[in-house]
């Protein structure tokens, strides 16, 4: 039943994970998730935006008080040329950009009639023709506005679109050049419409105001920078208006690299900025807030001369429509109805600030990972866990991803998908609830009557995601046994109150029991201070003996903890001997029929306990085992001896466990390599040049115990040699 449920919960999970994955990479669409990712998008940039004006930049309106008092739009063209003259001249403005397109001729003045009648009626007439001319200056009304964008930093704008179909009048500006080939990614254009050739000729610069990257909710979040038409480069109004304001003349890419053959477009470089982009060249409009982040003076005032001149001297000055009729809304993140022209002002703010928030491709991969890191964890660990458990990991995780979230938009300027694994740990997480905690249970109930008296709830807990069956009944299987002990626990003792002593014991076996436990160990029972626990049952664990050699490892910083403590309190400070063994043992429920305990006995397991005792002896903290060594080649271990121990006539090699071997320091393991050497001349009777390796082991580690030993049993064979069948073991006569 357990495999069949777990393999069910599973392939949902996979499927589920399967779809996610797909969406996350653009392949299939969920509307809902790009919906709820939209609005996690503009919730999160409302509240980081400064909300501040930015003086740098106007937005000279063609407002409602404008067209009254100047007239209708469309103004002619000799209104425009004073308005842009008066700009430079008396305001002495930085930049001008226009957010109009001047498509059409300026027939206002009524030139063209007068050229008609000189042409065909009055041709003939001297005079006529003398009067036309002299008056055609001033009803020139195009060339006034081209003379007046000559030779300043005007950029007029323009938009693509999808259809062919262009006027011929009209010219777009050139191309953006760069020393680098321009990205083969960029949006096509098929069409454009542009303003009168004349009046592009004479600006020289140009940026497009449309964007092509609207989202499905209408919303402009995005916008590209950089067009393709015809193999040519052409940029948007900000964009333009940036270069003129900064004078920069080139543009340069960042591309990516790990992308296979082609490289992929990542950043447009301009002299010291770097605007994020994707391959498209497509960028997030860094918003400062609502409609008015910026200062908007009224076109009338300007034509006036009533703007105030300290708002708009050496300042980059856009040239927009808020008036009704001809006004240019837009949707935002930050506001439903905006402005058109703020949109390019807040892309303008965003260069001289170098703020730009990005989505770097390689993030679609950190994507990825974040949603299979999930559903691995969901799959594997949540079955093992209780029902608190998994809603605190739930929590946790939902709390990791919101930070992480946060960290990389306010820190890294990176936008990252936050609702879509927040969904998708969500559905996993109903999925692992109705398969863990409602199908399961009646199983895990079972165990935990039976084992829970006797193992720790953590391995009750991955028993019961398990397909085997557990009895009480006894089996021998090899295993790993721990002992540990307080050393000098008697005299500790005797100086102490019952109830000090009590919570003494207490403060000692808890953080002990803890660190057994994390490293899946079963506690078989509590000696007075010392403690015996064993790995391998009754949850089969092809590691038990690494397990238990990490665990004996970690008890040093608890017992430093422990010291720690005691010194607060006064306490004595303590040392724990502990002894490892591996070996064939009997473990099941013992005992009589007044108290059963689920144990281990055997030879292996008396052999770990006179281990433990020999700690003292050697002056080390963990003694292991010959078989606890072999069975753990990834940890490195300072041979210790040869010995017998009491009750047994079979000699062992015994170890001391340093840690694994990938982490031990060059001068560690040179310091088992010179042990090695000195115990080959001891067990071969080189005495002098044992007694040497020894002397210069202790100068350099004169706090270990073991060298001064070695040197203690050199100088008694020097004085009295061992029989001629001495095999190099040493007898331990007392536990």
């Amino acid at each position: 039943m357990f495999k069949s449920t777990y393999f069910n919960r599973s392939l949902i999970c996979l499927i589920v994970t399967v779809v996610f994955l797909l969406h996350v990479a653009g392949r299939i669409e969920i509307p809902l998730l790009n919906k709820v990712e939209n609005l996690v998008y503009d919730i999160r940039l409302s509240a980081t935006t400064p909300g501040t004006i930015d003086p740098r930049i106007v937005i000279l309106d063609l407002d409602e008080k404008s067209l009254a008092q100047e007239g209708r739009w469309p103004w002619s063209r000799d209104k425009l040329s004073f308005l842009v003259d008066i700009l430079f001249d008396y305001y002495q403005i930085k930049v001008l950009g226009f957010d109009i397109v001047f498509a059409e001729p300026d027939t206002s003045s009524g030139l063209q009639l007068l050229e008609t009648l000189q042409q065909n009626t009055l041709a003939d007439n001297p005079q006529f023709n003398e009067v036309v001319n002299q008056i055609k200056p001033q009803l020139a009304f195009d060339e006034m506005f081209a003379n007046s964008l000559k030779e300043r930093d005007v950029v007029l704008s323009y938009y693509f679109n999808p259809n062919t179909n262009i006027n011929p009048d009209s010219s777009l500006p050139k191309p953006v050049t760069s020393t680098q080939e321009s990205p083969s990614s960029l949006i096509q254009a098929n069409g454009y419409g542009a303003n009168l050739a004349i009046l592009q000729d004479a600006a020289e610069a140009g940026g497009y105001f449309n964007n092509d990257r609207v989202d499905s909710d209408g919303s402009y979040r995005r916008l590209p920078l950089l067009t393709s038409y015809n193999n040519e480069m052409y940029e948007t109004l900000a964009l333009a208006m940036y270069r003129k304001a900064m004078n920069i003349t080139d543009i340069r890419f960042d591309y990516g690299e790990g992308y296979g053959e082609q490289k992929r477009l990542e950043a447009i470089v301009l002299d010291s900025l770097s605007v994020p982009v994707d391959k498209h060249a497509v960028a997030l409009v860094p918003y400062r807030g609502k409609q008015g982040s910026f200062n908007y003076i009224s076109a009338t005032d300007v034509l006036s001369g009533l703007a105030p001149a300290e708002l708009l001297t050496d300042k980059i000055v856009v040239f927009g429509a808020t008036a009704a009729g001809i006004l240019d809304l837009r949707t935002t993140p930050v506001q439903n109805i905006f402005p058109g022209v703020e949109v390019h002002a807040n892309i303008l703010s965003g260069m001289l600030d170098s703020n730009f928030k990005s989505k770097p491709d390689y993030m679609l991969g950190a994507e990825f990972l974040e949603l299979l890191v999930l559903a691995a964890l969901v799959i594997f660990l949540y079955p093992k866990l209780s029902s608190i458990q998994s809603i605190g990991i739930f929590s946790v995780l939902i709390v990791v991803m919101f930070s992480l979230n946060i960290y990389l938009w306010q820190t890294l300027n990176i936008d990252s998908i936050l609702a879509t694994p927040i969904i998708f740990l969500f559905i996993l997480f109903l999925i692992q609830i109705y398969f863990g905690y409602f199908l399961e249970t009646k199983k895990k109930n079972k165990l935990g009557k039976i084992f829970g008296q006797y193992i720790p709830k953590e391995l009750v807990s991955e028993m019961s995601q398990s397909e085997n069956d557990y009895t009480l009944k006894g089996e021998s299987k090899e295993m790993t046994v721990l002992f540990s002990d307080v050393r000098g626990f008697t005299s500790i003792s005797e100086n102490m109150s019952p109830e000090d002593l009590c919570e003494l014991i207490n403060e000692i076996l808890t953080p002990i029991t803890q660190t057994i436990h994390q490293h899946q160990g079963t506690i078989d029972k509590y000696i007075g201070d010392a403690v015996m626990a064993f790995w391998g049952a009754p949850l089969d664990n092809e590691n038990h003996a690494h397990q238990a050699v990490t665990s004996a490892l970690a008890f040093t910083p608890v017992i430093n903890e422990i010291n720690n403590r005691f010194k607060e309190k006064d306490w004595p400070k303590i040392q724990m001997g502990i002894g490892l063994n591996t070996g064939t043992m009997n473990v099941g429920n013992m005992g009589s029929e007044f108290r059963m305990a689920y144990t281990i006995m055997g030879d292996a397991v008396n052999l770990g306990s006179r281990l433990e005792g020999l700690t003292k002896q050697y002056g080390v903290q963990i003694i292991v085992s010959e078989t606890t060594k072999a069975a753990t080649p990834d940890i490195a271990y300072l041979e210790l001896d040869r010995v017998r121990v009491k009750g047994k006539e079979e000699p062992v090699s015994i170890y001391e466990p340093l840690g694994l071997i990938k982490a031990l320091t060059s001068e560690e393991l040179s310091s088992i390599e010179k042990l090695d050497n000195a115990l080959s001349d001891y067990h071969q009777q080189n005495w002098k040049q044992a007694k040497s390796a020894f002397i210069a082991l202790s100068e350099l580690q004169p706090e270990k115990q073991l060298f001064k030993l070695y040197l203690v049993r050199i100088h008694e064979y020097l004085l009295t040699p061992p029989e001629d069948d001495w095999d190099g073991v040493f007898t331990h006569k007392s536990k």
